[in-house]
């Protein structure tokens, strides 16, 4: 891996082009792919994580590539087709449907609500997949991912298979209020928020 702190030189692109120049046949400098830390946030009710979203936005604001994906928050008719970009780099997601927009004390599995909102959620959560796994990103946060575990809408072993063969140089944000224990392990961080 390189690394440099040199005054003249701006990247480690210039650092691989500066050895290049060396004549020597013992130059094999390869690229190495880093992932990136696992955070968890726990708390035990829903709606506690502005602190990650003001974070999410300042790291878009200073140049990173940010993807905030709120699977269980809805009311602002978003979906995939209709994302919203703040500061340039960050795109903030959110089910077209959700179970915020009606009463979900009346929504059963039988309902035609209910698989609606189950597929918007599972359309977020199989575009977050492919984005963790092209390594696009800087950051990628899943608001509510263990909520949507918990209900059955996103499955527990597809959401570790994908951390696991994820690439993204920066943090995976993981939140929610009931974490499973096979993803506390993975964890490189868990933060759990007290009111």
């Amino acid at each position: 891996m390189i690394s440099t702190a040199h005054p003249n030189l701006s990247s480690n692109s210039d650092v691989l082009l500066n050895l290049r120049d060396r004549p020597s046949s013992n130059n094999k400098i390869r690229r190495l792919r880093q992932n990136g830390q696992i955070q968890i946030y726990q708390s035990a009710y829903r709606g506690s994580y502005s602190t990650i979203i003001r974070d999410s936005l300042r790291s878009a604001a200073l140049g990173r590539k940010v993807l905030l994906v709120q699977l269980m928050k809805g009311g602002v008719n978003q979906g995939i087709a209709n994302p919203i970009r703040l500061c340039g780099n960050l795109l903030w997601l959110r089910p077209s449907n959700s179970f915020d927009q009606h009463e979900s004390e009346t929504l059963s599995d039988t309902d035609s609500n209910f698989n609606s909102i189950k597929e918007s959620i599972k359309e977020l959560w199989e575009y977050s997949k492919k984005q963790l796994l092209a390594g696009e990103q800087d950051q990628v946060i899943l608001d509510e991912i263990f909520r949507s575990i918990e209900l059955g809408i996103v499955n527990e072993d597809d959401l570790i298979s994908t951390l696991k063969r994820r690439y993204v140089s920066g943090d995976v944000i993981l939140t929610g209020t009931s974490i499973p224990k096979s993803l506390l392990s993975m964890a490189d961080q868990v933060t759990e928020l007290r009111s």
